[in-house]
């Protein structure tokens, strides 16, 4: 059976800063899971736990955000939100029990690609010059596949689901708005039902897992402050040079 690392005070302190700046960067623009997870493999903890640690620390923040859109929620083409928040949560579900079975060296070698595959969703998503709002629906099985893959790698791995979401949502009919509301809420409950799976994980690092909260939890009052003052393709163009260099940190690390 593996453990987590015990850490010193230097290693939580560095954690909850890196807490802090993705609390800041989840209020700005999103991509916090960039900062924080490289923080935890530096930390000493290898790619699987950092993931469920990260998972775990950052879902307290994914509630306020959800909780505070919660009235611009909408139905999604033929599907209403409550069925949707039922897929996003069996798919979390299912995404967290699949990590669980996933032996931590197969991950590491995994985990290069799919920090590649999130960053160029998150570029994407964050530089496209047309909206992603599109004048068409989906058909209702092509949505409850689309979500529920979606859902399965948000409880796997989760980094770029915000895109991803946003993307199908709107292609599907809802307006940006209620897309970006939606999408927190149906987020919030794939990670919960990741969180509720990884937390009996002896992997799980909860001294770095408290700290990365607290910060988060900082962080995102910083954010609200600085939302209306820092321009927001700087802080987008921050998270994808900090994905591409964790892109490239990984493949050689690997």
């Amino acid at each position: 059976m593996h453990f987590a690392p015990a850490l010193d005070l230097t290693l939580i302190l560095m954690v909850a800063t890196a807490g802090f700046l993705a609390g800041v960067q989840n209020a700005l623009a999103g991509g916090g899971s960039f900062i924080t997870f490289p923080a935890l493999l530096l930390a000493g903890l290898n790619p699987l736990a950092a993931n469920m640690t990260s998972t775990i620390a950052l879902f307290p923040s994914q509630i306020t955000s959800g909780y505070a859109g919660r009235k611009l929620v909408a139905d999604v083409g033929p599907l209403t939100f409550r069925q949707m928040l039922i897929i996003s949560a069996i798919g979390g579900l299912f995404g967290a029990i699949l990590l669980l079975n996933t032996p931590p060296s197969f991950f590491a070698r995994l985990v290069p690609w799919l920090v590649l595959f999130a960053t160029s969703v998150f570029a994407w998503g964050s530089f496209r010059k047309k909206p992603l709002h599109a004048a068409s629906s989906m058909p209702r099985w092509t949505l409850i596949l689309v979500q529920s893959c979606i859902a399965v790698y948000g409880g796997y791995f989760g980094g770029g689901i915000g895109f991803l979401m946003l993307a199908a949502l709107t292609i599907a009919g809802q307006q940006v708005r209620a897309a970006a509301a939606t999408k927190n809420v149906l987020a919030m409950a794939m990670n919960a039902a990741a969180a509720a799976i990884f937390a009996s994980s002896s992997l799980i690092s909860w001294p770095a897992a408290l700290a990365l909260c607290a910060g988060g939890i900082a962080g995102g009052f910083v954010g609200g402050w600085l939302i209306h003052r820092l321009p927001e393709k700087v802080m987008r163009g921050f998270v994808v040079l900090v994905g591409a260099s964790l892109t490239v940190w990984m493949f050689v690390r690997a």
